[in-house]
C-alpha cells in the first residue's frame, strides 16, 4: 500500500527515516513530504547566555533543534574552543534536563551530562524535574521564601 508520510525529513546522519522504515517492514511504501519549515530565532542572545553559565540555575533541553541552535551558536562564534575548555564543565556543575532520548545523545556531544532521557514529554520531566528539586530540598526552600532568585 502507499502512504503519503507528511512531516519533516530526517537529517541523513541519524540514519533511514523511522516511520518509512517501519512501514516498509509492513509491506507498505511511504512517500515522505515536508510540510513543515523551520527557521532558528533569537541565537544572538542564546550565544550571550550560553557563555554565562554562572548567570543561570541549568539548561532544558526540549528537542533535538534545541541542542542544534547551541551547535550553531559555538560555530558561528568561532567558540568551540572555549567551550570545551570551561564553559561545558562550568554548565555540568549545574541541572542538564532533556526530552527524550534522541535529545540526550546530542547533548552529551556538547560534552554536557543531562538528565531526563527516558522522559518522552515535556509534562513526564516537568515531575521529574520537580521531584528531583524536592529530592535536593529546593522546593521547600521556595515555598519558604528562603530561595535566591
Amino acid at each position: 500500500m502507499q502512504v503519503l508520510l507528511l512531516k519533516e525529513p530526517r537529517d541523513g546522519e541519524s540514519g533511514p527515516d523511522p516511520y518509512i522504515k517501519e512501514l516498509a517492514s509492513h509491506g507498505h511504501k511511504a512517500t515522505l513530504i515536508p510540510v513543515l519549515s523551520f527557521k532558528f530565532v533569537s541565537l544572538n542572545t542564546l550565544s550571550d547566555k550560553l557563555f554565562q553559565p554562572e548567570k543561570h540555575g541549568g539548561l532544558i533541553f526540549t528537542s533535538p533543534r534545541a541542542v542544534e541552535a547551541v551547535k550553531m551558536c559555538l560555530e558561528a562564534e568561532g567558540r568551540r574552543e572555549e567551550w570545551y575548555s570551561s564553559v561545558k564543565d562550568r554548565w555540568n556543575a549545574k541541572s542538564i534536563y532533556v526530552v527524550g532520548k534522541a535529545t540526550a545523545a546530542l547533548v552529551r556531544n556538547l560534552g554536557l551530562v543531562p538528565f531526563g532521557e527516558d522522559t518522552g514529554t515535556a509534562e513526564v520531566l516537568s515531575c521529574a524535574i520537580i521531584e528531583r528539586m524536592m529530592c535536593r530540598g529546593f522546593v521547600r526552600q521556595l515555598r519558604c521564601g528562603k530561595a535566591d532568585s
